[in-house]
């Protein structure tokens, strides 16, 4: 897929003395994986979460992606398990490795489907030139508000209970995640994955932007920068991906 798809990405540590955030991606002949991930964590621990899942996840595509042509989305389960597997193993006998979390958004595409998995409030976006298609929902408070109507989408950036959680990857615990399965990716949709550094101060008008057919790596980094400013010296670490069809 190598010839098929566009894609950029950047990571910033904002307004932080650390960037805990990790992303990366492999693009093959026949299927494409992308991942971001923002870690949680004192003593560098939210970091190494971070690092040792991306890598993980990407080490074990190749494997996994023969079982997701043979089993489908179900597959997607035991590539997780296998990844935490393998973040439990690099950690060794790393104490850290107790408060050490990690939110995950990646998505999988080959030619017949596109699989969306997140766990934690890193998003996925599925975006068309004038709409905004779908975002992943967020394991959190905030989405719970949303749900709920005590809140608009607007306001979950900025509140109070943004950073409180229900789910993120511990590599001592079975992780926990929804999968969103579409068709294959269409030419000119754009999907998009970031963390909540991003998210956070973003407005539709910025999504639509990304969403243009002539919009590409300066929208991108433009669109970054706007977020680290309208944070106002308080900037989170900002990741995203932007992926479209050809």
């Amino acid at each position: 897929m190598q010839n098929e798809l566009e894609f950029y990405q950047l990571s910033a540590v904002g307004d932080r003395k650390l960037n805990e955030d990790c992303m990366g991606h492999r693009v093959c002949s026949d299927y494409a994986v992308f991942v971001v991930a923002d870690g949680l964590g004192g003593h560098h621990g939210g970091e190494k979460a971070s690092q040792f899942f991306c890598r993980a996840l990407l080490t074990l595509a190749a494997e996994h992606q023969q079982q997701l042509q043979q089993r489908g989305a179900p597959a997607i389960k035991a590539w997780m398990y296998a990844a935490v597997a393998k973040m439990r193993e690099a950690f060794a006998d790393d104490p850290v490795i107790k408060v050490a979390h990690t939110t995950c958004a990646f998505v999988y595409l080959d030619r017949t489907r596109l699989l969306a998995v997140h766990c934690g409030d890193s998003r996925i976006y599925r975006l068309t030139a004038s709409e905004v298609l779908w975002r992943s929902r967020d394991h959190s408070v905030t989405q719970k508000f949303l749900d709920q109507g005590l809140i608009g989408e607007r306001e979950m950036g900025a509140h109070s209970e943004q950073n409180r959680l229900t789910h993120t990857i511990n590599a001592l615990k079975k992780p926990v995640f929804d999968i969103q399965v579409f068709p294959a990716l269409q030419s000119g949709e754009t999907f998009m994955l970031c963390t909540d550094g991003f998210w956070e101060n973003l407005k539709e008008q910025d999504l639509l932007l990304l969403s243009q057919p002539e919009s590409g790596k300066a929208e991108l980094k433009k669109v970054a920068q706007t977020m680290v400013l309208r944070a106002k010296g308080k900037a989170d670490n900002v990741t995203v991906q932007w992926l479209r069809k050809l």
